[in-house]
């Protein structure tokens, strides 16, 4: 199989697996979302830490010990993955799926607006047009419907800027999310020991049903990452932005067609918004690309 037709298939399961997770947390919707949470940061550590060991890849995880900045700046990041999986995982369960559809939605337009404000990228004209439209979207879904998407607008955020600041650091996805998920073990603890409603923790009380459930969560959150960090590494990275649009296309379709989410006029005007803002952003990528490529065509 070629580099670009393994990365393709390496990417498209990666945003796959991401969308039909929603499956995974509608199953567990009785257990309070903190608690899958905190399983998630648990099997989640024992899981990409047997990776590494079976792959021997222990010596990003030595440099990340060994230089407190990188430390410091996981340690944000790990705050903000955290944020994002509790209010996605509270908005699955909540019968939310569209306003977490609509977030991801979002998202790479909130990656353009952090470049521009973080990275001095400069946004072309078509660029700045489609986040206009995207915050017109939103601004008509406050001023008309009086609703504020905030679960959509903090997922969108808390994802976009985690990206921001893992691009700083020079580190694979798989040690990356160990080292986070390692950071987080400590909260995860103090929460367990401190709250005396705790559920699920004390697998002996659980179904054994329920305890397998429990520790997909590693698994299921470990795979696609490595997935996605292996299509990266073989298609180009705006080839890679196409597919992004799977996973929120893959949610809304089941929150519609499947768990009968109603999909309200004051969504389908900020949807509209969103999607057409997408597709102007999606056009002037390719037409960038092509233009990028007949410059370097040789004459």
């Amino acid at each position: 199989m070629s580099t670009q037709k393994s990365g393709v298939l390496f990417a498209l399961s990666a945003y796959g697996i991401w969308g039909f997770l929603v499956i995974y947390f509608k199953v567990l919707k009785h257990v309070p979302a903190q608690e899958i949470l905190i399983h998630r940061i648990f099997w989640s550590i024992i899981f990409t830490g047997l990776l590494l060991v079976a792959f021997k890849n222990l010596n990003g995880l030595r440099t990340i010990l060994h230089t407190p900045q990188k430390l410091m700046t996981l340690l944000l990041s790990s705050a903000l993955i955290a944020t994002n999986w509790l209010i996605f995982i509270w908005a699955i369960q909540h019968d939310r799926m569209l306003d977490a559809s609509l977030g991801y939605y979002i998202n790479p337009l909130v990656n353009i607006l952090l470049g521009l404000v973080f990275l001095q990228e400069k946004l072309r004209r078509l660029q700045w047009f489609a986040v206009a439209l995207a915050f017109s979207g939103v601004a008509i879904q406050l001023i008309a419907f009086g609703k504020l998407p905030w679960i959509s607008l903090a997922l969108a955020m808390s994802f976009g800027v985690y990206g921001l600041i893992r691009k700083q650091v020079q580190i694979d996805a798989q040690t990356g999310l160990f080292v986070e998920t390692l950071i987080l073990l400590l909260p995860a603890i103090i929460y367990v020991f401190w709250n005396d409603h705790n559920e699920t923790f004390n697998m002996l009380n659980n179904s054994w049903q329920l305890n397998i459930w429990l520790i997909l969560a590693g698994p299921f959150t470990s795979i696609p990452l490595i997935l996605f960090a292996a299509g990266a590494k073989r298609l180009n990275y705006s080839t890679m932005g196409f597919f992004q649009y799977i996973a929120p296309s893959v949610m809304f379709l089941l929150a519609v067609f499947v768990f009968g989410e109603v999909f309200t006029l004051s969504k389908g005007v900020t949807f509209g918004f969103i999607w057409t803002a997408l597709f102007i952003f999606s056009y002037d990528g390719i037409h960038q690309h092509r233009q990028q490529r007949r410059k370097l065509a040789p004459v």
